[in-house]
């Protein structure tokens, strides 16, 4: 994907590196400055979060499985004079970073390729600080169950929804990548596993992806019908609160 030029491969420019912190936060999710905080760019390498991060100010690390993309901030951080930290490893395992180690977790759309959220959320949790942001997009299930188009251009859902392993292939591809292998994350996972992790939801949103004047077969007219990502804004919880606490329910009653 690298190679040919993807989307997902588009570096920064310098009219959004002149405004890093608009063009990173649409929303307000983010302190007023990042300068001299610690940022880990999550599944998140190809030039762009990291070098807006680092041009704001903050200390970024950046994690990807793909060496090609991290070669890409290496080469935009060099080329800006801009100090970025690579480290080539799955979303799931960051035994490479330290405990508590970050002010701000940042992942763009990755989630769908790991079987289970258990490991990645337990391991943000680790990293972040208390208090720390976790910024964070994934694909919505219902939209992943979604597999073609039929003749009066109507969405099918085919995919179950409590399907188990990796999504079948299916005529839709239009948000599915080419040549990846994915996974649908129900609502309990994405949002449930999410908090036993330690974690307060602080803000949702859908990016809005639709148009009134798209044609069927453009990912914007299925947009109108299926919204496809949730972005999720939470927060660390301080872990002696959370240690503190005692269940409101066990075995014994």
């Amino acid at each position: 994907m690298v190679q040919k030029g993807s989307q997902f491969a588009r570096v920064a420019t310098d009219e959004e590196i002149a405004k890093p912190l608009e063009v990173l936060d649409g929303r307000g999710w983010l302190p007023a400055t990042v300068d001299g905080l610690d940022v880990l760019c999550l599944a998140a390498g190809g030039g762009w979060q990291s070098i807006l991060y680092a041009a704001a100010g903050a200390r970024v690390t950046v994690v990807d499985l793909s060496d090609q993309m991290l070669a890409i901030d290496v080469r935009e951080s060099r080329r800006r004079g801009l100090s970025v930290e690579v480290i080539q490893a799955s979303m799931d395992n960051l035994s490479d970073l330290r405990d508590q180690a970050f002010d701000i977790v940042h992942q763009p759309v990755s989630t769908c390729y790991v079987a289970s959220l258990d490991p990645v959320f337990t391991e943000v949790a680790r990293v972040l600080r208390d208090g720390g942001l976790y910024v964070s997009q994934h694909k919505q299930p219902a939209s992943l169950q979604v597999s073609h188009r039929d003749r009066r251009d109507r969405y099918v859902v085919a995919v179950e929804y409590y399907h188990e392993g990796p999504l079948p292939e299916v005529p839709d591809r239009s948000y599915r990548e080419e040549g990846t292998v994915e996974y649908l994350h129900r609502w309990e996972h994405l949002v449930g596993t999410l908090c036993t992790a330690g974690f307060v939801i602080e803000d949702l949103r859908e990016p809005l992806r639709a148009s009134r004047s798209a044609k069927p077969g453009d990912f914007r007219h299925r947009g109108r019908f299926l919204p496809p990502y949730v972005r999720l804004k939470a927060r660390r919880r301080d872990r002696a609160e959370t240690q503190a606490e005692s269940p409101l329910w066990t075995p014994d009653g």
